[in-house]
């Protein structure tokens, strides 16, 4: 029977399945989950997810709802032979979670403990799709993580080609980097702004995260995977998750390719309160807070879309989220 030493606490950096490298004062060490821990924290959620005729039992399943996420703080023990057991997730400043795919009643963790989320949207090869990135910049406002949107691939389009919807978000009060790895554009303000923070990069494959990376750290060595053209698609090139540290400070949670990205724990009434020009319509409007800003008569938030106040753009990801 192994013998440990006292408990340890560390942040985990990676993650693959059922294994967790965990970076502590004394050193790296590779980790388990303790069977109480897995018992409390991942059977329970894996019982209340019989819903409908789905119920969580293949090792696909249990990754997904794995509640232990990169960078949690953890407590753990090592045994004599340097073998790590994970006994406690310590509790999380926030988190980044969604929806997981294909079983939309179970939250999937990406990451935890961090200071932004950079959306990352390619101008062509895939082109980009606002309501995806709608949904990521709603779900930083739920969590209360700020957000950064970065387009890649600008040497593919003409100049200008963005320069309005980027404009919009701005507008907002979101920085917004334009970039292309090729002619190194708004690679210096992207690695600034990167500087010193713990960043989750988001986005669908083929987007160009892994040549940004490339970019901003020049010899990392990730693999960068090229587009199928035919299927305008990206090849799956990240296969685990791991938090990346820069030379310059700070550190970079690269994940892998997401085709759908559906937000967590928000209700309906709720979302309006996400997007934050809705915001101060919410409550407004003649039915108070249960109007849902569809069709009702009186609504504040219809009538700042008709005012220009609320771009039709983004009303309309707005109602496609509650769809």
């Amino acid at each position: 029977m192994a013998r440990y030493t006292n408990h340890v606490e560390g942040v985990v950096y990676k993650k693959q399945l059922g294994t967790y490298f965990v970076r502590s004062a004394d050193g790296d060490v590779v980790c388990s989950i303790s069977s109480r821990l897995r018992k409390e924290l991942i059977y329970p959620i894996a019982d209340r997810s019989s819903i409908g005729h789905h119920r969580v039992q293949k090792v696909d399943d249990i990754h997904m709802i794995d509640p232990v996420a990169i960078g949690d703080c953890v407590q753990f023990v090592v045994a004599e032979d340097g073998a790590g057991l994970i006994t406690e997730v310590l509790p999380r400043r926030n988190k980044l979670a969604r929806s997981a795919a294909g079983v939309k009643q179970l939250e999937q963790i990406i990451a935890a403990n961090v200071d932004q989320l950079v959306t990352v949207f390619a101008a062509a090869l895939p082109a980009p799709h606002w309501n995806l990135l709608d949904r990521y910049l709603v779900t930083a406002e739920e969590a209360e993580i700020p957000a950064l949107i970065v387009m890649t691939k600008l040497d593919l389009v003409k100049p200008g080609t963005f320069d309005a919807v980027m404009d919009e978000y701005r507008a907002l009060g979101y920085q917004a980097i334009l970039t292309s790895t090729e002619s190194g554009q708004g690679i210096d303000a992207l690695r600034a702004a990167l500087n010193g923070k713990t960043s989750v990069l988001i986005g669908k494959s083929g987007v160009g995260k892994t040549s940004l990376l490339n970019a901003v750290q020049p010899g990392l060595g990730l693999r960068v995977g090229e587009v199928s053209k035919a299927l305008k698609k990206g090849k799956h090139t990240t296969t685990h998750v791991e938090m990346i540290g820069l030379n310059e400070g700070g550190y970079i949670v690269d994940t892998p390719g997401m085709r759908e990205f559906s937000t967590w724990n928000i209700d309906d009434g709720d979302l309006a309160l996400f997007f934050r020009e809705m915001q101060p319509y919410v409550g407004s409007c003649r039915f108070g807070l249960d109007c849902t800003h569809r069709t009702e008569p009186g609504c504040a938030i219809l009538k700042a879309v008709g005012a220009g106040h609320i771009t039709k753009r983004r009303y309309e990801s707005y109602v496609r989220m509650l769809d």
